[in-house]
């Protein structure tokens, strides 16, 4: 499931967009059937192997609009993002800051790597839902590389504000994990 909104995100052909956390694609992968170039970043060896592949099968299998767009999958780290400033036009992180101890760093990168005028896509889980999920089963956070904090709407808005982001919308994509 696609819980970017790329209609939000003004995502168009060409433009260069990161997907940090990026797991194993769904939006890196959408990213570049839209006709971006994307990097596909994430700290999971197995994860940025997989993605790689898939670009490249995409690639051949005529996936892709414009077969001279950049796709890359690179392991780092979301706290030191190997990126001059401005790389990107668009950015989107799904699922990922609840999983991040510092997630303000995350989110002053990520606001690093944006060009001026670019837009990102941040999403995290809703906080009901979360809290069910938490409530069910420890094993659903108590894990490494779990969820580690559940977030209110306000909260990550405004530590996103806190580093110069302006906040323009949200969206629900989803209610529930499966528990």
């Amino acid at each position: 499931m696609l819980t970017a909104n790329y209609d939000q995100l003004k995502l168009r052909s060409g433009d260069t967009v990161l997907d940090l956390g990026c797991g194993f694609g769904r939006h890196a992968f959408e990213a570049a059937r839209r006709g971006a170039n994307v990097v596909a970043l994430d700290a999971g060896r197995d994860e940025v192997q997989g993605v790689a592949a898939t670009f490249a099968a995409m690639l051949e299998a005529g996936e892709l609009k414009d077969p001279s767009l950049r796709t890359a999958a690179v392991q780092g780290d979301a706290l030191h993002l190997p990126f001059p400033d401005g790389t990107f036009d668009r950015v989107i992180c799904s699922e990922v800051l609840e999983h991040i101890p510092d997630d303000h760093a995350a989110m002053r990168e990520l606001t690093r790597v944006l060009r001026a005028g670019g837009t990102m896509a941040i999403t995290v889980p809703r906080f009901g839902p979360e809290l069910l999920n938490w409530a069910l089963s420890d094993e659903y956070h108590n894990v490494p590389g779990g969820h580690i904090r559940i977030y209110r709407r306000s909260v990550l808005e405004s530590r996103l504000r806190s580093t110069g982001m302006r906040v323009t919308g949200h969206h629900y994509a989803h209610g529930l994990h499966s528990p």
